[in-house]
C-alpha cells in the first residue's frame, strides 16, 4: 500500500522487496520493487502489469509527475475509494485500521475525500 506524503490519500502498489502486504516504506526503496527479476518486470506482458508503473514510468517518459497527479485525481473518488477497500479485503491487508485512522484523519480516499 502506497500512503501519500500528506497520509491523505493510499493505493494498492508494487511492493519494495520487505514491504510486501504492508506500507510501501521509502527506507525500503533501494531494495527495489518485489516485482523486478533481472531489471525486467515479472509481470510485464502478463496484463497484470500495475497501471502507474506502465502508464507513467514506461509510456510516458519524462512525465512522472504530471502523471501521477492524474492518477491520484483517479484514486481520490468514491470507486477508487471501494476499489482500495476491495483490496484490503482479498489481501487480508495487515494494517487495515492503521490505513484506515490514517485517511479519516486526512479525509482521504476510504475517508470520504473523494470527487464524483
Amino acid at each position: 500500500m502506497e500512503m501519500s506524503p500528506e497520509q491523505t490519500l493510499a493505493v494498492p502498489s508494487p511492493a519494495f522487496h520487505g514491504c510486501e502486504l504492508d506500507f510501501a516504506l521509502q527506507g525500503h526503496a533501494a531494495r527495489g520493487c518485489s516485482f523486478l527479476k533481472n531489471d525486467l518486470c515479472e509481470l510485464f506482458g502478463t496484463g497484470l502489469q500495475p497501471l502507474e508503473c506502465r502508464f507513467c514510468h514506461h509510456e510516458r517518459p519524462g512525465e512522472g509527475a504530471e502523471c501521477h497527479n492524474a492518477l491520484e485525481e483517479e484514486w481520490l473518488t468514491a470507486e477508487g475509494s471501494r476499489l482500495v477497500d476491495t483490496w484490503i479485503r482479498k489481501v487480508h491487508f495487515r494494517h487495515e485500521l492503521t490505513y484506515r485512522r490514517l485517511v479519516s484523519r486526512g479525509d482521504g480516499a476510504g475517508g470520504g475525500r473523494h470527487r464524483g
